[in-house]
């Protein structure tokens, strides 16, 4: 259980700590999430992100998309003393976090969510045998 203080800080879990210090990599970039959370990925993750993007061609509309509604929000953030970082008031109410809050590892970035909001999404992805199987199919369709 985790929980974000008065301050904005909440503690990181130490499993995807001590693989964050095995790679030497413990700054992090805070962004605001496609859905309703805070994207948070290593640093060296997200400059590699970064080069992608400032590879593509900067004039096509999506890029741009990217760039403003993803990038123009990133945040640099380091570890406290006490393994807390700090979420800046502006992704917190755009995640509409709470005080309560669940961190979900994913491949190459970690999401922050407030826990009601993670539980009921998945509920909606998870909660009823057709959105199982829509699920399912959704795998299969990318290979998975």
């Amino acid at each position: 259980m985790h929980a974000i203080d008065a301050k904005g800080r909440t503690s990181f879990p130490a499993r995807f700590r001590a693989v964050l210090e095995a790679r030497g990599d413990l700054r992090l970039f805070l962004v605001p999430g496609l859905d309703d959370c805070v994207a948070v990925y290593p640093w060296s993750e997200w400059i590699e992100f970064e080069n992608k993007l400032a590879a593509m061609p900067q004039f096509d509309p999506n890029v741009r998309k990217v760039q403003r509604l993803y990038v123009s929000g990133a945040v640099e953030a380091e570890f406290d003393k006490l393994g807390r970082i700090l979420i800046p008031q502006q992704l917190r109410a755009r995640a509409k976090l709470g005080r309560d809050v669940l961190w979900a590892g994913l491949t190459k970035h970690i999401e922050l969510w407030d826990r009601e909001r993670f539980e009921a999404s998945l509920e909606k992805d998870l909660g009823t045998p057709e959105s199982q199987h829509n699920l399912a199919q959704a795998l299969a369709e990318l290979g998975l």
